[in-house]
């Protein structure tokens, strides 16, 4: 019990409920009926109380609609979250990847557009059976993330060039590169029907299937618990996952055992690719069926967050980007009502915050002083051994 108490996967929940607690504080403060309400506070302070609950519920319930389950819809908002959640998951584990062997990978907005280059090229130049053309589309779109990762793995490991500034600067240089094979003229990916900024459609038979029909569930999000499990084993079972945890608690240690930590280091930002990789194609086949401009969003930015928030493990991950893809399919049904969603992005910021601080969570909770023996206790046991070796003399 003072395992599960004093653990990180406890903090991180209650460091989600604050961040829900105080989200819902920040509701009730900007609300216009809770301010006209409080200028006559200390006559009727239930009026200005009842109008904060009702705010911050209202703003909650809609989240909890759009994400989970509404009366009208039944369970079919979930769907849309777990759809959501699909690239976040694959991208945190990219992240999260990275995190445990040491490295910090900020570069998966510009892996996932690489990602996209990649597999859109594989899924409206090819033409090949569906379930294999599915297959070559995630390939494709993996061997691209993995290519612009490498450049980062390679550098650090060749230069000691730092990684977060090699990510930040190739996110620029794909995000140019994406704009230019989407609107240079004779470029193979433009296509001539529509003046956007857009890639030719992928075939048919390069679309995700739906896993149950009529859904809005697709194929996505069992490619993604498939690579969850996967890199679970990996990580935690195989020898290269304890070469790159090794090189990630301490590198010199790790070289001193024998270990290649130039070598690890370029497989790290290799596999970090990858798996920001295969997230394209969560918009490529699932959604827009194309290539566009806004293939990356903010997934890559949005997976550092789950990454943290699920302690850079697979299984933490996974559920972390759960949470995120039901606070996406939430947030548009907030607006739906009337709110604004970014009060999501508030959320998500304080979850940020308080992750970053678990001593903070810790404290606040008073679980800090869970299985510590008291200091009354400790003194009356030296009390008792000092008499019992003078006793003895």
């Amino acid at each position: 019990m003072q395992r599960i108490v004093r653990g990180s996967t406890l903090t991180s929940i209650l460091a989600v409920v604050v961040a829900l607690i105080i989200g819902g504080l920040i509701i009730a403060l900007t609300n216009q009926d809770v301010w006209e309400k409080s200028s006559y506070f200390f006559a009727r302070p239930g009026d200005t109380l009842g109008a904060a609950w009702d705010a911050a519920s209202k703003a909650y319930v809609a989240l909890f609609q759009g994400g989970i389950y509404s009366p009208e819809q039944g369970f079919k908002p979930i769907a849309a979250s777990l759809t959501n959640a699909a690239p976040l998951i694959l991208t945190g584990l990219g992240v999260a990847v990275a995190f445990r062997s040491g490295l910090f990978n900020i570069g998966a907005q510009g892996q996932i557009i690489l990602g996209g280059i990649f597999g859109v090229w594989a899924g409206f130049a090819w033409s090949l059976p569906s379930w294999l053309h599915i297959v070559v589309v995630i390939l494709m779109a993996a061997l691209g993330g993995a290519v612009w990762g490498g450049i980062v793995g390679w550098l650090k490991a060749v230069t000691g060039a730092h990684e977060v500034i090699l990510t930040i600067m190739l996110n620029y240089v794909a995000l140019k590169l994406l704009n230019f094979v989407l609107t240079q003229a004779g470029s193979p990916f433009k296509t001539s029907a529509t003046g956007g900024a857009v890639s030719k459609d992928l075939k048919d038979s390069a679309h995700y299937p739906d896993l149950i029909p009529g859904s809005g569930l697709d194929l996505g999000f069992l490619v993604a618990i498939i690579v969850t499990i996967v890199v679970w084993w990996l990580m935690s079972r195989s020898t290269l996952g304890l070469q790159l945890r090794a090189v990630g608690e301490n590198p010199h240690a790790a070289r001193t055992a024998g270990i290649n930590v130039k070598m690890v280091t370029l497989v790290a930002m290799l596999m970090a690719g990858a798996l920001a990789g295969m997230a394209a194609p969560s918009q490529l086949m699932s959604q827009d069926h194309r290539l566009t401009g806004s293939v990356a969003a903010s997934i890559g930015f949005d997976a550092i967050t789950v990454a943290l928030l699920g302690r850079s493990t697979p299984i933490g991950t996974f559920f972390a980007g759960l949470l995120f893809g039901a606070f996406k399919a939430g947030g548009i049904e907030m607006q739906r009502v009337g709110l604004s969603s970014d009060i999501v992005l508030v959320v998500q910021s304080l979850i940020v915050l308080f992750i970053a601080a678990p001593p903070l969570i810790r404290a606040v909770f008073g679980l800090n002083k869970v299985g510590r023996p008291k200091k009354r206790k400790k003194k009356l046991a030296s009390t008792v051994a000092a008499s019992t070796e003078g006793g003895a003399a």
